[in-house]
């Protein structure tokens, strides 16, 4: 957990604001829900490992003693929406998209990147079954990046019932097909003979772990379609990314065979690369059958972004058709998508990817008084430029305009206006530019003017 400075803050909030307003052009409305939620809400809703991870609160009062929970701090975003969902439904419309970023807390162990205390941006379509949410919020998702200056970014697609089909057809029995996946979803993390370390630790049936490591070899001898795929395309990105799909498809539906379930869920891929060529953000969608996402609440398609040359991802999602069933006997089907807040930012800031104007000052304009005398008219002055900008008042009188500099410029602060006994008695003020290195000296009536036209000029 980790305090921000001000130009810590600053990128945050760049991130965010850009984050809220591509969301909501595509109409999602904001939601806000409270950090704890009750033990029961959460228990069970994220597999073992996640049970693990939850922060539990003890009972107060002379329940104390006993060393019982019954409340947690929430894990994520997604099981307290459809908990809202469930409790309000009949207070919202028929489609539901909201937007929610907030803090999640997780007793997880520290790394670099990953927090105990960490925000995420969640974007999410209730009510509907059509593909038509899953292209829409993976392209919300691709106009967020693209507008933060992201360009060479993947959306991976996979489905949940094609990875049953998968499991099946590769003869994992029911009982290893967890394990099995929790393993899979580390691929790009540990590498093939990381995975199959771990299938063979974790499952002691021989059969079950020959199964296990034939579908681990499938899915490693998929990344031969991506070099024949270049090949076949050459430079053209549109032309390699729906080669490599369409031979990823090809080979899905040879090894499901006739898997009724796995044919099914390709069609539906297929139907969502269509959806994102009206869309406009085909060229990022890949279909990669070796995304496993732990989250065991996921039904239908799963997403995952990817940045090339960069581990881990930048965001995932999925469909959850089954949540909000959890906490109501409504059967109320919902898509998707959260962005790692604190990846992105990382990310951006190693690359200096922020706009120059993130790291600057909050203030553009820094009035100086040289003595008590000149304090009141600072202050007057202050009050009339902050109807067109942002404006500091040093506190202290300083005799000398050497400080005045100092602390302007380690602010970023772009202009300086001094007042002292020699301008009050010509009605005058001192106004420096500290970008351009100059320096003049107006009537105090100009002040204003000059002051709005080096702003507007930027």
């Amino acid at each position: 957990m980790r305090d921000f400075l001000p130009a810590d803050v600053r990128r945050r909030e760049y991130v965010i604001g850009v984050i809220k307003e591509v969301y909501e052009r595509y109409g999602f409305e904001p939601l806000e829900t409270p950090a704890v939620e009750n033990i029961e809400t959460l228990l069970g809703k994220y597999g073992e490992e996640g049970n693990q991870l939850i922060y539990k609160i003890l009972k107060r009062g002379v329940h104390e003693a006993t060393g019982e929970a019954d409340l947690a701090l929430r894990y994520d975003l997604t099981v307290p929406l459809a908990r809202v969902v469930a409790e309000y439904r009949d207070k919202l419309p028929k489609f539901f998209k909201r937007y929610q970023i907030q803090p999640v807390w997780r007793a997880d162990r520290p790394a670099r990147g990953r927090f105990r205390e960490f925000y995420q941006c969640d974007v999410d379509v209730l009510g509907s079954r059509s593909m038509v949410v899953e292209a829409e919020i993976c392209a919300a998702a691709s106009d967020v990046l693209t507008k933060l200056g992201f360009n060479d970014f993947t959306i991976r697609l996979n489905h949940r019932r094609l990875l049953t089909a998968l499991l099946v057809s590769a003869g994992v029995p029911d009982e290893y097909h967890e394990k099995t996946l929790i393993a899979l979803d580390k691929l790009d993390k540990i590498g093939q003979q990381g995975v199959e370390g771990e299938l063979r630790e974790h499952i002691r049936a021989i059969r079950a772990m020959e199964a296990a490591i034939t579908l681990l070899y499938f899915f490693s001898d998929l990344t031969s379609l991506e070099s024949a795929a270049e090949v076949m395309a050459g430079e053209d990105l549109y032309d390699k990314q729906q080669a490599l799909n369409e031979a990823t498809i090809g080979r899905l539906i040879e090894f499901v065979g006739g898997n009724e379930n796995g044919a099914k869920a390709i069609e539906e891929l297929r139907f969502l690369l269509t959806l994102a060529r009206a869309a406009g953000i085909d060229h990022r969608m890949k279909i990669d059958p070796r995304l496993a996402r732990g989250l065991s609440y996921y039904t239908g398609t799963i997403m995952e972004i990817s940045v090339k040359d960069l581990p881990g991802s930048l965001g995932g999602g999925g469909r959850y058709d089954e949540l909000v069933g959890m906490f109501s006997k409504q059967d109320v089907p919902a898509c998707g998508f959260s962005l790692g807040l604190e990846r992105i930012i990382q990310v951006m800031t190693e690359k200096e990817m922020f706009p120059k104007t993130i790291a600057t000052s909050s203030a553009d304009v820094l009035i100086g008084a040289l003595d008590e005398e000149s304090i009141p008219d600072a202050l007057k002055l202050a009050r009339e430029l902050r109807q067109i900008g942002r404006v500091d008042v040093y506190p202290d009188c300083e005799p000398k305009i050497k400080p005045l500099f100092a602390y302007a410029e380690a602010r970023g602060i772009r202009l300086l206006i001094i007042i002292g006994s020699n301008e009050r008695e010509s009605n005058q003020v001192t106004l420096r530019d500290l970008s351009l290195r100059e320096q003049q000296t107006l009537p105090i009536q100009l002040i204003v003017r000059e002051v709005r036209e080096k702003l507007s000029a930027g």
